[in-house]
């Protein structure tokens, strides 16, 4: 109940920190207590944090909807994650300036594995529905993944 409750606020709150790029001031550099930053490609900070933030809140909430998601199809999930990652790090790394044109040559091998496993794990469902007498809810849920918490879902994976 409670990791739940954490992840319902950090939903939640995952606006505020889209647009916490408002309050970043629009200079080239930003220079403050904690650090200083050099906007580099972008004209200034406040489009540089935009960007980043554009990437980053959508990759924090598919990861969390990865981890959290029972149904079988799930690993689906790691395609778009793999996109924002690979997006994100371009993001950041502001010198290369042709950045995306080639992300799906970055994402195949992942998308090489993910979707032949979905496929697999369709036709086993279909397969099994032909050879038993159990709806499609009943064989979602047992497909459907079990974890004990997040330590026990990251181990799932590894």
């Amino acid at each position: 109940m409670i990791n739940g409750s954490i992840l319902g606020v950090l939903i939640s709150i995952t606006p505020i920190f889209f647009y916490s790029y408002v309050y970043v001031p629009e200079v080239k550099i930003w220079d403050n207590f904690l650090f200083t930053y050099d906007s580099g490609f972008y004209e200034d900070v406040r489009t540089s944090f935009w960007m980043i933030m554009t990437k980053i809140i959508p990759l924090f909430l598919l990861f969390i909807w990865f981890f959290t998601c029972r149904h079988w199809w799930y690993h689906s999930i790691l395609v778009p994650i793999s996109m924002y990652l690979y997006q994100s790090i371009g993001t950041i790394n502001d010198d290369v300036i042709f950045f995306d044109n080639f992300d799906l040559i970055y994402m195949l091998p992942i998308m090489a594995i993910v979707i032949p496993s979905i496929y697999l794990i369709r036709a086993k469902m279909f397969d099994k529905i032909n050879d038993a007498d159990k709806t499609m809810q009943e064989l979602e849920e047992e497909f459907m993944m079990k974890p004990k918490g997040i330590w026990g879902t990251i181990k799932q994976y590894f």
